[in-house]
């Protein structure tokens, strides 16, 4: 009787046909892949100075400052190239500059010092009627920042290497290809998206990135297991049969975990801001698309692998 039910509610979500759709699909996904690579050499990552270096201000006012005076009153005080964003309220504001360079490290700390010093003076003075408050002063030196952004690249690299190891051990060779492509798609679109917005990338958001291929993972991992179970049922019927029946099983699962994440995230986006609002916008893009992946990329990827094993052997 358990049976008949399970094979009644599988049914009803069993008669889309993915693999039909995978030549397609998977020109979509390589033609993005490849756009993305491109805009991202083309265009340059917009690094925060977690890895680039500089100093950040971030400055809150009790009464209502525009982003105009603010910007005025920095760039009058000649320190070189100045960004200044607004965050949450008109009312709270980021400062960054790179400060310049000196001929040894000493001279550097001193002129870097002494900007520090020009915008507390100019925050506390000029807008001492708008009771500023100083939140918060961070300083990355430039070698610190790219020993960050190495490290950075590393841990992704890393990551994306014990993840095909894992998989190639947990299931079978044919399996790990897709599972590291589809991860890399996952991480190159939404990093080409986010930069395309006019985001930095910082130290949280690459975390966001190491999650989101985390969790993408953890989806094609539930997709490969439901694969592998369905093949010791259905051996007989094909693989392409045994892949649309067990991406359909999993579908209702598929949209209600990925579903619920991204609502979460979406309202952390919408309601949130600074680093915060980063962070839930790239989850967001990433949920979308590792969804998407976990049922063009990988398990198509998978049957190709099939094929190629099939026709060595």
């Amino acid at each position: 009787m358990t049976n008949n039910t399970k094979t009644t509610t599988t049914e009803s979500w069993g008669k889309i046909d993915f693999v039909g759709k995978t030549n397609l699909f998977t020109g979509i996904s390589v033609l993005l892949v490849i756009i993305s690579l491109a805009y991202l050499a083309i265009k340059g990552v917009n690094y925060g100075i977690d890895f680039k270096g500089g100093t950040e201000f971030q400055v809150k006012f009790a009464q209502g400052v525009t982003i105009d005076q603010v910007r005025k009153s920095v760039d009058d005080l000649k320190l070189g190239d100045v960004g200044v964003q607004a965050i949450g309220e008109n009312n709270e504001f980021i400062i960054r500059f790179q400060g310049q360079q000196g001929k040894t490290d000493k001279e550097t700390n001193e002129i870097l010092n002494q900007d520090i010093t020009k915008i507390r003076t100019m925050i506390e003075t000029k807008f001492a009627d708008h009771s500023p408050d100083i939140r918060r002063v961070d300083t990355v030196g430039p070698q610190v920042g790219a020993e960050l952004k190495r490290n950075g690249l590393l841990a992704v690299f890393y990551c994306l290497l014990v993840i095909l190891i894992y998989v190639g051990l947990r299931f079978d060779y044919k399996y790990a290809p897709g599972a590291v492509f589809c991860l890399f798609h996952d991480a190159v679109i939404t990093l080409a998206i986010f930069v395309a917005v006019g985001k930095e990338v910082n130290v949280p958001i690459l975390a966001a990135i190491l999650t989101l291929i985390g969790y993408s993972l953890n989806d094609t991992i539930v997709v490969f297991d439901r694969i592998r179970e369905t093949d010791g049922l259905y051996h007989d019927k094909g693989f392409k049969f045994i892949i649309n029946k067990a991406i359909n099983d999993m579908l209702r699962r598929t949209f209600m975990t990925s579903g619920t994440v991204f609502t979460s995230a979406l309202c952390l986006w919408l309601f949130s801001g600074g680093t915060v609002g980063d962070i839930a916008f790239a989850i967001c893009v990433g949920i979308a698309f590792g969804t998407y992946s976990s049922i063009y990329v990988a398990a198509p990827f998978v049957m190709y692998m099939d094929k190629l094993v099939s026709k060595k052997a």
